[in-house]
This record gives structure tokens, C-alpha cells and sequence, in this order.
């Protein structure tokens, strides 16, 4: 299923690149939307791959190099921008005064066909194989992950779960309505909205406008997102180093502490015309964000649903996490013109403050956990 997702990335870039038309750009984003499921995919298969005391690690690794694409296209859309001004040889032959939009969304093509490829030396789940009759294929992936003494046990524990694997829909739907599992339901779907409800991908995805409202240039805009970038892969790199040791919840309760603290920051940046205030907020909110709600959510979803469920509560997660995320991003441009950027980030930091205590009474520890 991923290496399809990952043609599908290819088709939405270049596709996104030529489209002659806005309906034609809606539509191929909405291909790129699609192939995105990936992000609920990858914390599965890793989960299904890493042994219970470097989980959170590898988990936090898919998460890793979703920011490290962030700052790659940070730094691609600020290099494109200043070429289509620079009035150069190449910048004219490319048309790039008018086209700029087109290159940034196109350059996609590039890491989706990379993705792709790599895919395809990708082994199957260990998991998946063992449930489908295909054991000896099951056992020659586990040979390269697990010591050989290990391997009866893990097949054995996989066989163990196959009763419930093999449940229809429906059934494992009716299996979401027991009472043992409302707890982690209810924390997994707070997480899920915490996460985007932080606005972190309104910041993300519309940076420059920002700090553009803070009274910076257009350059410094797109300079100062690219910054955002590098903030963003060094706490992403921080979470990856503690959330083995410290574990998943101190790093939650922490990074939504400071979400909190950096959104009023910007918010007072705003209001007393201080482009430094909101610099410096925004980088914060970036920091905690990144070793905490960014990669422990997955980490968290990869660990507190039990093996029959998890699929579809990841699934389900997942669509209640880009639901959250599309509302934002829909309504934040007309949150910024009529509240003011001020209210706005305001707003942002009483929401961290709520699922601050909301996760701090029900957020259990999963750390080393079967």
C-alpha cells in the first residue's frame, strides 16, 4: 500500500506543477491528500518491526524525517523566491517571476520518486506475513531483526493474536465499544486533536504570511520560515534522545507547557509591534512542538491500541488528526484577517493550556510496555 501511496505523491507533484487551471491544483492536492496516508502507515509498520525498548526511537524517526522534508521545502520555496527576483538568465528562461509556485509544488516529484524506490526494497510486516500463511517469509524478515533464539517466541506470539486479526469490520468496530478500551480511545482522539488544534501546520503552512504580519519583508518572511525548518529537526532530534529515557509522557505534558508559553509570547509580540517577540515565540512554539506532540503522538498511537485494533484505531486517528488540521488551516487565514494576529495566537495557547490538563488527569506512561 505504500509503494502505491508513494506513486501517487508523484502523480499529485507533477501534476500540481502543469495544472492549467485552480480546480486542476485543488485536484491534484487532493491526490497528494490522499497518498498521505502514509503518515498513519509507517508508525504501524515500525511498530510492528521494533522490539518494545527502542519503539518510541524508531518511531520517533518516521517523524524525524517528515521535518527534516519540511525544512528541505523551507529552504527549496526560500532558494526559488529569491531567484524569481533576481531578474538572472536562468530566473528569465525559467519564467520564473510568474511560474515560481509551480517549481516549489513540483520539485515534490523529486523525494516521491526516491520514495518509491526505496520502498520496493522494503520487507513485508513480519506481522502480516505470519497471519497470511506465509511463515518461512515471516521468519527470513524477523532473521534480520531479531536474535534467532527470539524468533519461535515473536512467530508464536503473532500466531497467538490470528483469531482477532482476522475479525471482519464490523467486528472490530463492535470490538471498539468494549469499556476496556474507552479509556485509550478517548486519550488517542485528545491527542489527535491536541496535536493540530496546537496549529502547528497553520504555522507551517503559512509562516511567511505570519511574520509578515509582525512587520518583516517579504525576504525576511521566507528567510525566517526557512528558520523554522532547522528549529523544527533539531527538538525533533531532542525528542528521539529522551522519549526512550524520560518517555511519553513528561515530553507531552512538557512540549504543550511550552506551546502554551510561546503562543502568548507571540501574542504579546503582535500586539506591542515587536517582530523579535514573535520570532522568538513562534521558534518556541516550533521547539516544543517538535520533542513533544509531533513524534509522541505517533509513538503513542503505535503503542497504546493492542495489536487486534490498532489498524483501524490508527486509521481512525489519523482521519480525526487531518480533519483537525484541515479546519485550521481552512479557517486560520480568516482567523488572522478578522481577529488579528494577536487573538489568534492567543487563542492557540488557551487551546494548549485545555488539553494541557486534559492529558495531564487521563495521559497513561506506555514507555517499555508490551
Amino acid at each position: 500500500v505504500m509503494t502505491f501511496l508513494a506513486v501517487l505523491y508523484s502523480v499529485s507533484a507533477i501534476a500540481s506543477a502543469i495544472a492549467p487551471t485552480p480546480i486542476m491544483v485543488l485536484l491534484a492536492r487532493f491526490i497528494g491528500g490522499f497518498a498521505f496516508g502514509t503518515l498513519m502507515l509507517a508508525p504501524i509498520y515500525i511498530a510492528e518491526l521494533a522490539p518494545a525498548r527502542l519503539r518510541g526511537r524508531m518511531v520517533s524517526v518516521n517523524q524525524f524525517n517528515i521535518v527534516i522534508g519540511f525544512s528541505v521545502a523551507y529552504f527549496a520555496n526560500y532558494f526559488i523566491q529569491q531567484l524569481s527576483q533576481s531578474g538572472s538568465p536562468l530566473a528569465v528562461s525559467l519564467d520564473l517571476e510568474h511560474t515560481a509556485w509551480r517549481y516549489m509544488l513540483g520539485l515534490e516529484a523529486l523525494p516521491a520518486v526516491l520514495y518509491f524506490l526505496f520502498m520496493l526494497a522494503v520487507p513485508e510486516s513480519p506481522r502480516w506475513l505470519a497471519l497470511n500463511g506465509r511463515a518461512d517469509d515471516a521468519r527470513r524478515v524477523l532473521s534480520r531483526l531479531a536474535p534467532a533464539e527470539s524468533i519461535d517466541t515473536l512467530i508464536s506470539d503473532i500466531r497467538a493474536s490470528a483469531h482477532v486479526d482476522t475479525q471482519s469490520l464490523g467486528e472490530k468496530i463492535r470490538e471498539l465499544r468494549k469499556p476496556e478500551l474507552r479509556l485509550v480511545l478517548i486519550v488517542g482522539l485528545l491527542a489527535a486533536v491536541a496535536q493540530q488544534s496546537s496549529g502547528i501546520n497553520a504555522v507551517f503552512f503559512y509562516a511567511p504570511t505570519i511574520f509578515e504580519q509582525s512587520g518583516v519583508g517579504t525576504d525576511a518572511a521566507f528567510a525566517q520560515a526557512a528558520y523554522i525548518g532547522v528549529v523544527n529537526v533539531v527538538f525533533t532530534v531532542v525528542a528521539m534522545l529522551l522519549i526512550d529515557t524520560l518517555g511519553r509522557r513528561p515530553l507531552m505534558l512538557a512540549g504543550l507547557a511550552g506551546i502554551a508559553s510561546s503562543m502568548f509570547l507571540s501574542a504579546w509580540g503582535f500586539d506591542s509591534d515587536d517582530p523579535t517577540l514573535v520570532l522568538v515565540g513562534i521558534m518556541g512554539f516550533v521547539a516544543s512542538f517538535a520533542f513533544s506532540l509531533g513524534p509522541v503522538m505517533w509513538v503513542l498511537f503505535s503503542e497504546i491500541f493492542p495489536n487486534h485494533v490498532r489498524g483501524i484505531c490508527m486509521a481512525i486517528m489519523a482521519t480525526v488528526n487531518s480533519s483537525v488540521s484541515w479546519v485550521i488551516q481552512f479557517v486560520f487565514p480568516a482567523e488572522l484577517a478578522r481577529l488579528g494576529p494577536v487573538w489568534t495566537m492567543a487563542i492557540f495557547g488557551i487551546t494548549a493550556v485545555v488539553f494541557f490538563g486534559l492529558l495531564a488527569w487521563l495521559m497513561p506512561e506506555t514507555r517499555g510496555r508490551s
